[in-house]
């Protein structure tokens, strides 16, 4: 059985070109792993979901979720700031 979602990358692509993959089965822990990735500037080569490459409105939908969770959680961070205060100043959801 395929888990339902993989993710291909390169984690540290100025120094090697070896791609690895990520599965797994649950949709916020795929987001995790790409907030990961952006927080690592891992090289992200492609997603799939059941098998199927994610392309196009999906590929860029996911990672803009884990773009603006990993922006979302700097800013509570850096500025000491709860969640309904980072979505009213900056309108990123917690």
């Amino acid at each position: 059985m395929l888990s339902k979602f993989a993710i291909d990358y390169i984690a540290l692509p100025q120094h090697d070109r070896q791609i690895l993959t990520h599965f797994t089965d649950d949709p916020v822990g795929a987001e995790d792993f790409l907030m990961h990735l952006l927080a690592s500037r891992a090289r992200l080569i492609e997603i799939r979901h059941e098998g199927t490459a994610l392309t196009g409105h999906q590929f860029n939908r996911m990672l803009k979720i884990a773009a603006e969770r990993t922006a979302s959680a700097l800013l509570r961070e850096s500025l000491a700031l709860d969640a309904a205060e980072v979505k009213d100043r900056f309108g990123f959801a917690a």
